[in-house]
């Protein structure tokens, strides 16, 4: 794969955790975030469940310091906060001493302020300041503001599901390529009424607790969450003597174009990334220890990626588990959320365990983990599956 891509700082707030710290305590006590809503005001409230942060957008707003007159959405200000806490957890004193990036992800944007204030645009000058920031680029530029980014690589990926992997694919490339010495990547997206009724419409949201891989499981969680994470090249890494948290060692994204909201029957498109990334990775199926799985828990999803899985590891499917159940679904920042707990798994020689999974699917034999396994662990392959049949994976390893 050519020059190695370090992984030097994470940061992330999630309904299980508002750093990554508290994430992986959630994590190896089994403690679920996913609960009835509490914060939005919808007419779903009390038949869905979700994965909310328990951070008021007062309390954010004061933590980043923002003026009264502020136009931040609830997206930006997690952005913010998680991209923050992963410069300062590489330990980044002077941001502009390397050539520098960010890339993030999201789906939702500003949508959360853009639905609460809509009818008063034409009304009302005071809350037009939020339309105006709906944008998915806006809160980008927001988040690069925050973390001391002027001139530099700012931009946007919104590819689904797949967002926040397809950010650090983008920036392991630019990397690889020359053109940045460093890049922080990942993704951040709220949760709002318009993502639930979109996705009320799909019929694949679930009135309990998300069940991944379970016969009857009912549908996904939605959840909201920011996370990412910071790489940075060779140089950086001996110049600055730099703790490396894992490395980037392989990637792939394919789309299968199989339907706008449903995956191939076959895994058609997970199967080709995962294929993909082994490949550019130069390791063999036998040498992945744990793959996260994209595992939604909606029927369509987990049939796929689990035959997807069976095509690409035969008979030796390695451990595997979805980690949705903790979280929910968090959109575009599911890439850099699952990317965290793919590295966390590495540094603790620890397999998350798949909640709520009670029955074996019919359609294949392999399970996922149910419970805490503690495991040497050197290579780990995280999912992400989109709409549109955008899928990715990425294999992150100890060792470069």
């Amino acid at each position: 794969m050519g020059a190695s891509i370090a992984i030097t700082g994470m940061g992330m707030l999630s309904a299980i955790g508002n750093n990554v710290q508290e994430n992986y305590d959630s994590l190896v006590q089994g403690k679920t975030g996913i609960s009835k809503i509490s914060r939005l005001s919808t007419i779903h409230k009390d038949s869905i469940m979700v994965g909310e942060i328990p951070y008021t957008n007062s309390a954010m707003e004061a933590m980043l310091g923002l003026p009264k007159n502020h136009s931040f959405s609830r997206t930006s200000l997690l952005g913010s906060l998680a991209a923050k806490q992963a410069v300062a957890s590489a330990g980044i004193r002077d941001i502009s001493k390397y050539k520098t990036g960010l890339i993030s992800a999201s789906t939702v944007g500003g949508m959360d302020m853009t639905e609460q204030y809509y009818y008063d645009y034409l009304e009302n000058e005071t809350h037009r300041r939020f339309i105006k920031e709906h944008p998915l680029g806006d809160g980008t530029n927001k988040i690069a503001q925050q973390i001391g980014l002027n001139e530099s690589l700012v931009t946007t990926i919104s590819t689904a599901c797949s967002s926040a992997a397809n950010a650090i694919i983008m920036g392991s490339r630019l990397i690889k390529a020359g053109k940045l010495d460093r890049v922080i990547v990942g993704g951040t997206d709220c949760l709002s009424k318009f993502t639930i009724n979109g996705f009320k419409t799909l019929m694949i949201l679930s009135d309990t607790y998300n069940t991944p891989f379970d016969e009857n499981r009912k549908g996904l969680n939605l959840g909201e969450a920011a996370a990412y994470i910071v790489l940075e090249s060779d140089k950086i890494v001996k110049a600055e003597n730099r703790k490396v948290l894992g490395y980037v060692k392989g990637y792939g994204n394919t789309n299968d174009a199989f339907h706008q909201t449903a995956s191939s029957e076959n895994g058609d498109g997970a199967t080709a990334a995962m294929e993909k990334t082994l490949k550019v990775a130069g390791v063999n199926p036998s040498q992945v220890d744990y793959i996260n799985a994209h595992g939604t828990a909606t029927p369509n999803n987990d049939l796929s990626e689990g035959r997807a899985i069976i095509r690409v590891f035969g008979k030796k499917v390695p451990p595997f588990s979805s980690t949705k159940a903790f979280t929910g679904h968090t959109l575009a920042a599911a890439g850099g959320v699952e990317a965290i707990y793919s590295i966390l798994a590495l540094q603790n020689n620890t397999i998350f365990p798949n909640l709520n999974f009670k029955t074996q699917m019919k359609e294949f034999n392999i399970t996922p983990e149910t419970h805490l396994v503690e495991k040497e662990l050197q290579m780990v392959l995280s999912n992400s599956l989109g709409f549109g049949g955008n899928c990715t994976s990425v294999l992150f390893s100890k060792e470069p």
